[in-house]
């Protein structure tokens, strides 16, 4: 008989979204390892396979790793665009997210687990201010689909497509008039899809999409 699935890797664990979906699974009973910049920079691979690594020897295994560390979110226009921002947006969001996943395959396997991205409504929109933001996450995004395919039937692979869910203060009227609920979310609405499809054995391949019906209701571009 399987062992009960109990161990968890949130990386960007410290942010405002990593935080509260590593509280969340606390609270379903995961013992979590939410992972900061401190524990290493999951952009540079043999940092991403050298937490993955600690990570499995402490928890004594990995169940769930949910990918949601992320850099490069800073308005630029297209024609100010760096090679160190676009690095930057490309670096933790999609370098990070498959190095990590890459590294955390064969504990995943040995216990039929799951990884869960955190990807962003920004993945299926042209949003001119934020590029390479937008490109990382279309990236992202892919990969969930890409491994889903490689690493089934042992490891389900999923996604989170958050919204306006992290709202910056004196933003969440404009925000929220992009919604069709009339109103922003917040980082426990994206930690509860994250529970849902961690407990989601027929779901893989698929990302929960958490915007309030924000693709649905601008058919604009997005933040300016």
């Amino acid at each position: 008989m399987a062992r009960p699935r109990h161990n968890a890797l949130v990386t960007g664990g410290t942010g405002r979204i990593g935080s509260a979906i590593a509280a969340r699974l606390e609270r379903d009973g995961w013992t979590v390892f939410a992972a900061g910049r401190a524990d290493g920079d999951v952009a540079e691979v043999e940092q991403a396979r050298a937490l993955v690594e600690r990570v499995a020897t402490e928890l004594g295994g990995l169940d769930l790793l949910v990918n949601a560390a992320g850099e490069g979110f800073a308005p630029r226009e297209v024609e100010e665009l760096t090679e160190a921002d676009w690095d930057a947006a490309f670096g933790a969001t999609a370098k990070g997210s498959f190095f990590v996943a890459q590294a955390a395959a064969p504990h995943l396997r040995a216990s039929e687990g799951c990884i869960v991205m955190v990807e962003d409504v920004a993945a299926y929109q042209p949003w001119p201010s934020f590029a390479a933001h937008c490109a990382a996450k279309a990236a992202q995004a892919m990969l969930t689909r890409v491994l889903a395919r490689a690493l089934a039937p042992e490891v389900r692979v999923c996604g989170v497509a958050p919204g306006p869910v992290a709202v910056e203060p004196g933003q969440e009227e404009r925000r929220a008039a992009e919604t069709l609920l009339g109103r922003v979310g917040s980082p426990e609405d994206v930690a509860e899809a994250v529970a849902y499809l961690a407990g989601a054995g027929f779901v893989t391949g698929a990302t929960l999409v958490v915007d309030g019906g924000r693709l649905l209701q601008s058919m604009r571009p997005g933040p300016p």
